[in-house]
């Protein structure tokens, strides 16, 4: 029987307090999920330098870790529609996520390190538009904003924890290879509730009734101009391992301090999440374009700055990715008919995770080549999608607050 879509009984939608509990149960698979993988990103950079590689080495494993993250995500998202199995898409994804994360433990040789860290990216692209699909109908009861700016807050406190759970680590010098072992512990948990949750909610196409929305043929003309604005953004967007490899190089700050910035980046990216979603419920897609503008500051700041300036410039990053995963998958709900969006998120993130390959490639050549022209391509493609998202903005009404 396929998940989320044969029934016995007429459909009733689920309330909204029931609802909000799955949003908070996927929240906390998504908090500890994020201290394992984004406890092991925030050293990934400096570990691969340890292990030999170069800049260029770093982008590009980066940006393909990306690449292959959001591609394949058109394709399982199809199949999570095709199927209806959302929840088999999401553990199976999780699995391969969370578990590639301790074996960087055992990794002795950066090509081996850079096959695990895209073996991770690879388990997200599978689980990620199931389950984005299934956030989507429960934050039909509570607000789009809200609901995925509420997700993405948890996600981002396990986020802010993994990077300190690591930096901790560090400090205790027990070196990279033991802290990569130490997330198995988080790892097993996120698998652990997921399980649960998967047994309580078998169902979560029941939050969201179809309502007899008229459909084209194909995805509306708006969703396309959105992909490719935020195709720029991620374009230009540096990643977080380049700025770190650059801490370590160049020496800027200690190590212990790398992913001590990184759970900064990390916090302001869950409150910037809950901000952000809130207004996204009330003005729409226009509040995209403050987080946009923001972020175009971070490459001067993190490679031209002081260390204060560095601190701006890694909180401002946070609030970039609030926005990128809190708004930007609410809009696509909003765009997209209900049997559509897996398929659509896998869409949109494969346009995302193409122009984020090539954009962290560029990003790391020109690393090793010219910071001025690094700066430069990053803050002009993120400018370059603002027109692009006001006229979207006009296409739409302003959006209100979900009255209950």
């Amino acid at each position: 029987m396929q998940e989320g879509i044969v029934r016995t009984s007429p459909p009733q939608p689920l309330s909204k307090g029931t609802a909000i509990k799955f949003v908070l149960l996927l929240g906390l698979v998504s908090l500890l999920a994020d201290m394992t993988y984004e406890g092991a990103r925030s050293v990934t950079g400096p570990f691969l330098q340890v292990l030999g590689a170069n800049g260029t080495t770093v982008g590009i494993v980066a940006g393909f870790g990306e690449l292959l993250g959001y591609g394949f995500r058109l394709v399982s998202g199809y199949w999570a529609d095709k199927t209806g199995r959302y929840w088999t898409f999401t553990m199976a994804g999780y699995a391969l996520n969370l578990l590639s994360v301790p074996l960087l433990a055992l990794a002795g040789w950066w090509q081996i390190a850079a096959l695990l860290i895209i073996a991770e990216r690879m388990g997200k692209a599978i689980r990620t538009p199931a389950r984005d699909a299934m956030l989507s109908y429960a934050t039909h009861q509570t607000g789009r904003g809200w609901g995925f700016g509420l997700h993405e807050a948890m996600d981002q406190i396990g986020a802010v924890t993994g990077p300190l759970f690591v930096a901790a680590a560090l400090f205790l010098d027990n070196g990279y290879r033991a802290s990569f072992a130490l997330l198995l512990i988080p790892a097993l948990l996120a698998l652990g509730v997921l399980t649960l949750s998967r047994y309580i909610y078998p169902r979560p196409r029941d939050f969201e009734i179809d309502e007899g929305r008229i459909e084209g043929k194909g995805l509306p003309r708006r969703f396309w101009l959105y992909v490719a604005a935020v195709g720029l953004v991620a374009a230009g967007y540096v990643d977080f391992p380049i700025i770190a490899f650059h801490f370590q190089r160049e020496s800027v700050v200690s190590p212990v301090t790398i992913p001590l910035l990184y759970a900064l980046a990390m916090g302001t990216d869950a409150v910037a999440a809950l901000a952000f979603g809130r207004l996204f419920d009330r003005f729409g897609i226009s509040v995209l374009v403050v987080a946009v503008a923001s972020s175009a500051f971070v490459a001067p700041l993190v490679f031209w700055g002081s260390f204060g300036l560095i601190v701006v410039g890694t909180a401002l990053w946070g609030i970039g990715m609030g926005a990128q995963e809190s708004i930007m998958r609410a809009v696509v709900a909003d765009m997209v008919p209900v049997d559509k969006r897996a398929g659509a998120y896998g869409v949109f993130n494969m346009g995302y995770g193409v122009l984020w390959f090539g954009g962290s490639a560029l990003i790391g050549v020109l690393y090793d080549v010219s910071l001025p022209a690094l700066i430069s391509f990053s803050v002009l493609a993120q400018v370059a999608s603002i027109p692009i998202l006001l006229s979207i903005a006009r296409m739409q009404r302003p959006k209100r607050l979900a009255s209950a």
